[in-house]
């Protein structure tokens, strides 16, 4: 039975939204977005450069996505670092689930430099690592660890999602 909220798949540069979010989308018979998808290419051009976005330019592009979040049940993966943008989110699709994918510096680094044909240079993961803020518990998240293989985050996500509320703080 395929899960009735929309999820989105957060964390900093490296720590394996896309994979996982695919994976966790197949796994809950859902269908999967790449928020980047939705940035606009001055975006892109600027994140491509080692220029971290601001307020300003994810303005339009949280709101698209969360037009997308709004709909039929997704899986979206989306930095959401701070609890400002993910309330933007939630303005958009109220019973949103939050994923927060989490993982040492080191091995986030060592996946960002692994990389090929991406936009986000390592350099700006210490950038993102200071604008993350950890989501709160009314905030309705689950947090997983991106140590294991991509599977077995996915797996470990859904089991986390699937538990009751209070259990999963």
């Amino acid at each position: 039975m395929p899960h009735s909220e929309p999820i989105v798949v957060m964390g900093v540069a490296g720590s394996g939204k896309s994979a996982v979010g695919a994976a966790l989308a197949e796994r809950l018979g859902l269908a999967f977005l790449d928020a980047d998808s939705l940035h606009p290419a001055a975006n892109v051009a600027k994140m491509a450069a080692g220029t971290p976005l601001d307020d300003e330019d994810r303005a339009p592009w949280l709101d698209a996505v969360a037009a997308r979040l709004g709909g039929e049940p997704i899986v979206v993966a989306c930095s959401a670092l701070r609890r400002a943008y993910r309330d933007r989110l939630r303005a958009g699709a109220p019973g949103v689930r939050f994923v927060l994918l989490d993982g040492p510096p080191e091995l986030l680094a060592e996946r960002i430099g692994a990389r090929r044909a991406h936009f986000m240079p390592a350099a700006l993961l210490a950038s993102q690592l200071a604008t993350l803020e950890r989501p709160s518990p009314e905030e309705r998240a689950v947090v997983v660890d991106v140590s294991p293989p991509v599977a077995e985050v996915a797996e470990a996500a859904a089991r986390r999602l699937a538990e009751p509320l209070a259990a999963s703080q």
